[in-house]
């Protein structure tokens, strides 16, 4: 499997380099993206007939990072030209835009294919001006040609007569050709209309499981060869040289491939290596950059070279990508880390969520203030970290909720709490990476609401939730903590979150919000490893931060604990007999109970009346005919205490 880079440069040299000047720029920008080298592009757009280097390099400067064009155009272009490696996902998923026909390859000119240009060549010798500049004598010439005098043959207004032809071969035949005029008589060119990705020239015969060189250019494999004797290939830019090293690995398994890499291109060399399976011959520490192989046999003779090429090692082998885990590696992996003990876990997606008015918000940002401050939250244990809270619902009351919160708390807000109040939407690719550029590492993401972060997307549509799940998981990973989505209830609030299943189900956590008059709770409705289930009353305490000018009292509300209902509970709970046998009977039953029962808290679970009356009888231990009775008044007397609610058949915890 080709690395993240050796990918992107097999996706570009996929796609054909005469194309319209702005499909040009466009791939230029996503190459960019990916994370290429100009190298590499200037590599790749030389095979234009068009190529001029100064435009190449004047419109790379031109591109500014992270604007409009991202990496998945490079591999969406390289699709409709027939790559399919398949493998270079990108981060963000984008608005899929209606495919468009790949244009077919542009024909050579008459009389401008590789095989009639060929044919009117001459046979090269070793008088050449490149071949005695590369002290490559007794190289092998049958394969090489030379453009005769007189010829009409002309490359970006450069005359090609004389230049050596270097032949490149894909998997059909001649592909295409490399054009090398003398020194100082002009650069190196490609053919015009006959691409050179997955070219190669071979100097010398491969052997099966014999060493192979794998170098830049046709120079550096003369070099190879001539210091060792093994055939060495000219891959026509580096750019091209792990499709050629893939295709020689498809064909020969057992051979030893050896990259040659220029100063400079270690980096790539070894990324190449890992993926097809080679080994790398490094040129010596300190050498200017683009020393080559060449340039150290004609400086320091040709037993130097196949020393450093007998040296050639190749990279560690890759841990496996899966890993068998038995009891032993079980029991010693770290414990769940968690931000919020036994409710929200230190990374992951969660959710936090309930009616309208039911007071999510002020709860979500007290748990964000008790995050940032590592203070206890509901005598849940909290392990501190920094905190993000996008608002961007109710925008303008933060401010107040703020100043209510110091009051209340008779301190000032932790630093570490640290609001967003800008427009910010999930479905941007680019909101997401620019947020995740300001947050810290391991934070914890508040995106206060959901619906404002996603306008435009239909909640109930499978697909819409993927792309909205797909970004959220995106600004988790980049931020490497835990995104807490806040969002609404439907018209059912018994239903639970609003939208697709697919949210809830993707949620590693998720704390539910309800109210009922005055009287407001939350719960955890999913959690890793945590108890699930059991309410947490609290209430919206006013407090007053001043006067308007009309002699109005400012105020804003602050969440504090309601001690009354768990007051309540505690002196109604009993302490013994029929009524807490069937008390504690029937709690396991409405972890799996039903919501939305007449009479009932909206969210509560309900068991039936009569289940309840068979499973608690089951508990007693007097005679067997009385058991039904005294379940029944022991059930009576719950509900009395207050205890339990009971409503038309229905049993719910008070």
């Amino acid at each position: 499997m080709l690395t993240d880079t050796a990918k992107a440069i097999d996706a570009l040299h996929a796609i054909p380099p005469d194309l319209p000047r702005e499909e040009w720029v466009k791939v230029g920008m996503a190459a960019q993206a990916a994370g290429l080298d100009f190298d590499t592009f200037n590599e790749w757009s030389a095979g234009a007939g068009n190529y001029s280097e100064r435009d190449a390099r004047d419109t790379w400067r031109s591109f500014k990072p992270g604007k409009g064009v991202g990496a998945g155009t490079l591999f969406r272009v390289a699709a409709e030209h027939g790559w399919r490696m398949g493998e270079g996902k990108p981060q963000q998923r984008q608005q899929q835009a209606p495919r468009k026909a790949a244009e077919p390859p542009r024909k050579p000119a008459p009389g401008m294919s590789p095989a009639e240009v060929l044919e009117r060549c001459e046979a090269a010798t070793a008088a050449h001006g490149y071949i005695v500049a590369k002290a490559a004598a007794g190289v092998p010439l049958d394969a090489l040609r030379v453009v005769p005098a007189g010829d009409a043959l002309r490359i970006q207004g450069q005359s090609m007569a004389g230049a050596l032809v270097v032949p490149a071969y894909g998997p059909q035949g001649l592909q295409s050709l490399q054009l090398i005029p003398p020194p100082g008589a002009g650069k190196k060119l490609n053919l015009p209309g006959a691409p050179m990705a997955g070219a190669s020239f071979t100097v010398g015969e491969v052997v099966p499981g014999a060493p192979v060189a794998l170098c830049e250019g046709v120079g550096t494999a003369w070099a190879c060869w001539q210091a060792t004797g093994h055939p060495a290939v000219a891959c026509f830019g580096w750019g091209n040289v792990g499709k050629v090293a893939e295709a020689l690995r498809q064909r020969d398994a057992a051979a030893r491939l050896v990259l040659v890499p220029d100063v400079g291109k270690e980096e790539s060399a070894a990324e190449i290596a890992q993926a097809v399976g080679c080994a790398v011959a490094y040129m010596p520490q300190g050498e200017a950059q683009n020393f080559d192989a060449n340039d150290l046999a004609q400086r320091d003779g040709h037993d130097v070279l196949a020393g450093v090429l007998e040296a050639a090692t190749e990279p560690p082998k890759p841990e496996p990508r899966y890993k068998l885990l038995g009891a032993d590696e079980l029991r010693d992996l770290p414990p769940l880390a968690w931000r919020v003990r036994g409710v929200l876990p230190a990374v992951g997606l969660a959710a936090l969520y309930g009616p309208s008015a039911s007071g999510k918000s002020f709860l979500a940002f007290d748990m964000a203030a008790s995050i940032a401050e590592g203070s206890h939250w509901f005598d849940c244990r909290v392990e501190a970290a920094p905190v993000v809270y996008a608002a961007l619902e109710g925008e303008a009351g933060f401010k107040l909720r703020a100043q209510a919160w110091e009051v209340s708390r008779c301190r000032a807000l932790p630093d570490g709490l640290r609001m967003m109040l800008q427009p910010f939407k999930l479905t941007d690719g680019q909101d997401v990476l620019d947020l995740a550029a300001v947050v810290p590492a391991g934070a914890v993401v508040v995106v206060d609401t959901l619906n404002r972060a996603a306008p435009t997307a239909d909640e109930n549509s499978s697909r819409d939730m993927g792309e909205i799940l797909e970004a959220a998981k995106t600004l988790q990973t980049l931020t490497r903590g835990l995104v807490l989505l806040v969002h609404h209830t439907g018209k059912n609030a018994a239903a639970g979150l609003r939208g697709h299943s697919s949210l809830f189900a993707a949620m590693d956590a998720a704390i539910e919000v309800s109210r009922e008059g005055d009287r407001r709770e939350w719960k955890v409705a999913k959690s890793k490893d945590g108890i699930d289930g059991e309410a947490c009353p609290f209430k919206l305490a006013v407090e007053v931060l001043g006067t308007e000018p009309t002699g109005e009292a400012i105020t804003s509300c602050v969440v504090v604990r309601d001690t009354a209902v768990e007051d309540v509970r505690a002196v109604k709970l009993p302490q013994g007999g029929n009524q807490r046998v069937i008390l504690d009977a029937l709690r396991p039953m409405f972890k799996d109970g039903q919501t939305g029962k007449p009479g009932a808290p909206p969210l509560r679970p309900c068991i039936e009346l009569e289940a309840a009356v068979s499973a608690g009888a089951a508990k007693l231990t007097c005679q067997t005919d009385r058991r039904s009775t005294r379940t029944r008044e022991a059930i009576t007397g719950l509900v009395a205490r207050g205890v339990l609610g009971c409503n038309e058949g229905w049993l719910w915890l008070a």
